[in-house]
């Protein structure tokens, strides 16, 4: 099936398999690898992306559900030549260790404090509790958040 989609701001147009989900088509197809296959289950959040603005599980999402959609991936989160503040704090923060939880952990938040831009400690918890993070860093993600809250506040 051909598909038309509008990633990080650039329009693609690819011919697919129509089982192909689309973190596979993302990584694969258009070669932007930050966002993860972790388990193929929704399990995990490491192939979170923004689709339509909206968070989704690229792992549980096919690529042909997709078409006629605007994505961002990681890639596209930050302006250009630049860090985003969310991931700016997870930098200054330490929120991230082997980094493959940080880029679904970063859009999740970046959506999380478009929706709410002062949540509490517990409020973050609640946000983040469908990503996991293998190394158990969630006192620093956590920390990373309530920072970038602060810093797009200011």
């Amino acid at each position: 099936m051909n598909i038309q989609v509008t990633v990080n701001g650039k329009a693609h147009e690819k011919e697919v398999e129509p089982r192909t989900l689309l973190v596979h088509f993302i990584r694969d197809d258009l070669g932007l690898t930050g966002t993860k296959i972790g388990c193929d289950t929704s399990q995990c959040g490491a192939c979170v992306v923004k689709m339509e603005g909206k968070t989704v599980k690229s792992c549980t999402c096919l690529a042909v559900q997709a078409n006629g959609s605007d994505i961002t991936t990681i890639e596209g989160i930050a302006p250009e030549g630049g860090l985003d503040p969310v991931q700016e704090a997870f930098w200054d923060n330490h929120g991230l260790q082997c980094g493959f939880c940080t880029a679904g952990m970063i859009i999740t938040v970046d959506e999380l404090l478009g929706k709410n831009p002062s949540p509490s400690e517990d409020e973050v918890r609640e946000g983040l509790k469908g990503n996991i993070c293998r190394c158990t860093g969630y006192q620093n993600i956590v920390k990373a958040t309530l920072a970038a809250a602060e810093a797009k506040r200011s």
